[in-house]
Parts: C-alpha cells; sequence; structure tokens
C-alpha cells in the first residue's frame, strides 16, 4: 500500500469515527435546536466558543464533517441531521464536491437536491439556511506544501459562481433561505483575506467571529 491509499484509508475510517461519535452524542441531545452541518468549514466553526461571548441563549450543535461530499453527506444524514430533529439547520455543503477533478453541475445539482428533498419530507417544518459557499485565497494556498490546496481552490473559483446559483435555485424550488454571510471576511479582489485563511481553504476563527455577526438575525428569528 502506497503512502497515498494508507493517508486515503486513514481519512475514511476518521470519518466513520465521527459519524460514530455523533450516533452517541446525539442519543442525549436536546431535539428542536439549531443545527450546524456541512464539511470541515463547518466543523471548524468555533460555535461553542463564540455561543460563550454572545450569550444568545440558543442551542446551536455542529455536526460538520471534515472531507464530507453530499453524497458522503447522504448516507450519514440520520447522524448528522435527523436523529437531532433539529428546528433550523444552517447548511454548509459541497465545497469538496466543486474541488473535485471529475466535478459537474449536474452530478452536483442531482446530489444536493436529493438531501434537500430527504430534508423537506422527514423535516417539513424546519426552517433550513444554504449558506453561500466561503471564498477562498489563492496566494495562501500557492503558499502551502504539495499542489493538493492550489488544485483545489483553482477549481473552487472556477466553478464556485455556478455552485452558489445551483444553491440559490434550489433553495428557491424548496422554499428554503439561501444567505450570504461572507461580507467583511473578503479583500477587495473577492477572496478571503489573507489573514483570516489557514491555507487558502480553511478560516481562522477571527473569521467565523464576522461570520457569526452576520448570521446573528438568523438565528434570533
Amino acid at each position: 500500500m502506497n503512502k497515498e491509499d494508507i493517508l486515503d484509508k486513514y481519512f475514511k475510517e476518521e470519518k466513520i469515527g465521527k459519524v460514530k461519535l455523533f450516533a452517541h452524542l446525539n442519543i442525549n441531545s436536546k431535539k428542536g435546536q439549531i443545527l450546524f452541518v456541512g464539511s470541515s468549514l463547518m466543523e471548524q466553526f468555533p460555535v461553542n466558543e463564540i455561543q460563550q461571548k454572545y450569550n444568545l441563549g440558543k442551542i446551536i450543535y455542529n455536526r460538520g464533517i471534515g472531507g464530507f461530499t453530499i453524497p458522503e453527506m447522504l448516507d450519514a444524514i440520520e447522524e448528522q441531521i435527523f436523529e437531532l430533529e433539529p428546528a433550523v439547520i444552517f447548511l454548509n455543503i459541497g465545497t469538496n464536491d466543486i474541488s473535485a477533478p471529475e466535478w459537474s453541475k449536474a452530478k452536483f445539482e442531482e446530489d444536493y437536491g436529493k438531501l434537500l428533498r430527504l430534508i423537506k419530507e422527514r423535516l417539513p417544518k424546519t426552517r433550513v439556511f444554504l449558506m453561500k459557499y466561503y471564498p477562498v485565497n489563492e496566494e495562501v494556498a500557492e503558499s502551502m506544501p504539495g499542489d493538493g490546496y492550489i488544485k483545489a481552490v483553482r477549481n473552487r473559483i472556477e466553478r464556485m459562481d455556478t455552485a452558489n446559483n445551483v444553491v440559490r435555485d434550489l433553495a428557491l424550488n424548496y422554499g428554503y433561505r439561501y444567505i450570504d454571510v461572507n461580507a467583511g471576511i473578503m479583500n477587495e479582489n473577492g477572496q478571503v483575506k489573507k489573514e483570516l485563511s489557514k491555507d487558502g481553504i480553511h478560516m481562522w476563527p477571527e473569521a467565523y467571529e464576522i461570520i457569526f455577526e452576520n448570521m446573528k438575525s438568523y438565528i434570533l428569528e
């Protein structure tokens, strides 16, 4: 087994472990609360720390899993979403799909639409906010070792507008809200500010502070 296969096996096992952990955490969760769910950009949202600062009187669960694609979320939808029976969902999933070499708009729309259809069927009264994708930073990605980050960033830059338009249209079709909470994290070129970016894709907690401030009005609805 080569190094790439070993890493792939490790990350698959890590994802499986997180899904299993959520299943146990969900047993004692309080139903009808707020759910942040998606891939690594949601997993790394420091919800607990930020909640303590803002003291909004809300319970927010984070069920993001790094590296997840939409098909993977579909496989883990019970643990990530349905077992919590959330009253409100903030969804940010699909960036890993956009980054993949084999990405296609048609498959992306099909998978995202299937996810929303299941949510609508199982949680018809739940309010769902579909988040516009966060911007990336090409310069920071170029400084990272290897070519994985820069390839992913360039794919996202090329496909982001198309993907966001798909998500916006799906939100309209399913009666959900498409929200842009990126104000304040972008530079003059529309990319995430260099000082807020860890690797060109992921962001430091300071970026999430700004994003959460932008989300407050939706959280308090």
